[in-house]
C-alpha cells in the first residue's frame, strides 16, 4: 500500500495490527506515530482533538480494564492509499473491571461489549475518527442502569451546565475526510432499508431480513429473527417519531471468502416526544450517534450489529430535565 508501512498486507491488516500493537501490547507511544496530532475524535459521549487526549483515555481505560482485548470481527472499508481509505471496525471487547476508575471502585466482574470505530487513514496514519461504544453494555454488566449512570455521571461533572457534553454537529470540528464511503450495491441495499424502517414502513423487515438472522443490539442484546428485529427498530424510532434520520457514511464491499457486507453510520437528530426504548416523553432535544454493520446471505440479512450509546442519549434528556 502506497505511503504505509511494508509490514501492513492491506487495509483490514493495517488496522487490525495497529490496533493490537496500541491497545493490547501497550504500544500508547505509538500512538503519536499512528494518530495525528491534531485528530478529532467523535463519540456519542464527547468531542475531543488530539492525539494526546486518545493517549490520556487508554491510559485511564487500561488502568480500569488491565486485560482488555479488543478483537477485531470484520473491518469493512473503501477508498485508496493514494486519496485515503475509510475503515468501520466492528471489535468485540473483552475485559475485566480490575481497577477504579469512572465506572466505580473495581468490581472484578467479566465485561463482552462491540465498538464499532471508523476511522480515515492516509500516509500510514489515523487523521480522523468516529468511534461508538456499547456503553449500555458495559453499565448493564457491571450492575447499573443507564438512566442511573448517567444522572451520576453528571452530578460527578458538575451538572448540566458544567459536565462534559454529548457530541452534536453543533459541537463538532471538522476534520480531513469530507467522504461518505462508496455507491457499492450491498451499501445500497441496506440503506434503502434502513430508510424503509425509519419511514415507518417496519412490514419490510420480513422480506429484507433472514428468518433466523442473528441480531446483536446496543444494551449487549443478542436475539434471533424477525420479531426482536421489529421490537428493536421501532422502539428507537417510537421515542423519536419526528426526529431526521440522516445516513452518514455508507460502504458496501464484497470480498474473497466473506459474504456481501455492508456498513452505515447514521443520525437522529430531533426530541425525545414519543413512548419508545427511552421511557416517558420529554420532549428533550437528542442527537443519537449509531453505526451498523450486516452481513447478506440467499435470504437477505443474515446478521445485523447496531451500536449506539444509550448512557449518552439519556444524559441529553436528563440534562434538560433534570
Amino acid at each position: 500500500m502506497k505511503g504505509f508501512d511494508n509490514k501492513f498486507k492491506d487495509f483490514p491488516d493495517y488496522i487490525l495490527g495497529i490496533t493490537q500493537e496500541i491497545w493490547e501490547q501497550r504500544g500508547l507511544a505509538t500512538l503519536h506515530h499512528y494518530y495525528a496530532p491534531n485528530i478529532p475524535v467523535r463519540s456519542p459521549g464527547s468531542m475531543v482533538v488530539g492525539n494526546e487526549t486518545v493517549i490520556a483515555a487508554t491510559m485511564a481505560t487500561l488502568a480500569e480494564f488491565p486485560d482488555r482485548q479488543l478483537l477485531g470481527e470484520d473491518v469493512i472499508w473503501s477508498g485508496s492509499p493514494e486519496v485515503g481509505m475509510l475503515s468501520s471496525h466492528r471489535i468485540l471487547t473483552t475485559a475485566t473491571h480490575l481497577g477504579n476508575g469512572v465506572y466505580g471502585k473495581a468490581s472484578g466482574k467479566a465485561l463482552k461489549y462491540r465498538v464499532i470505530a471508523d476511522c480515515h487513514a492516509i500516509n500510514n496514519q489515523i487523521n480522523d475518527e468516529w468511534l461508538i461504544r456499547d456503553q449500555g453494555a458495559v453499565v448493564r454488566q457491571l450492575g447499573l442502569d443507564p438512566k442511573d449512570y448517567a444522572q451520576d455521571l453528571i452530578d460527578r461533572e458538575g451538572g448540566p451546565e458544567n459536565c462534559v457534553q454529548p457530541f452534536t454537529p453543533a459541537i463538532d470540528q471538522l476534520g480531513p475526510y469530507r467522504g461518505q464511503g462508496n455507491q457499492e450495491e450491498f451499501g445500497e441495499k441496506y440503506a434503502s432499508i434502513l430508510q424503509r424502517i425509519m419511514g415507518a414502513e417496519v412490514s419490510c423487515i420480513q422480506s429484507q431480513y433472514d428468518r433466523a438472522c442473528q441480531s446483536e443490539y446496543p444494551g449487549g442484546v443478542s436475539t434471533h429473527s424477525w420479531g426482536p428485529i421489529e421490537r428493536f427498530w421501532m422502539g428507537l424510532r417510537a421515542s423519536f417519531p419526528s426526529a431526521k434520520f440522516t445516513i452518514d457514511h455508507q460502504i458496501g464491499r464484497q470480498d474473497l471468502l466473506m459474504p456481501p457486507r455492508a456498513a452505515i453510520r447514521f443520525s437522529l437528530q430531533g426530541k425525545h416526544e414519543g413512548w419508545g426504548s427511552f421511557g416517558k416523553p420529554t420532549g428533550a432535544d437528542v442527537y443519537v450517534m449509531a453505526a451498523a454493520h450486516v452481513e447478506f446471505g440467499p435470504y437477505g440479512i443474515r446478521r445485523e450489529f447496531v451500536v449506539f450509546d444509550e448512557t449518552s442519549i439519556w444524559k441529553q434528556i436528563l440534562m434538560q430535565t433534570g
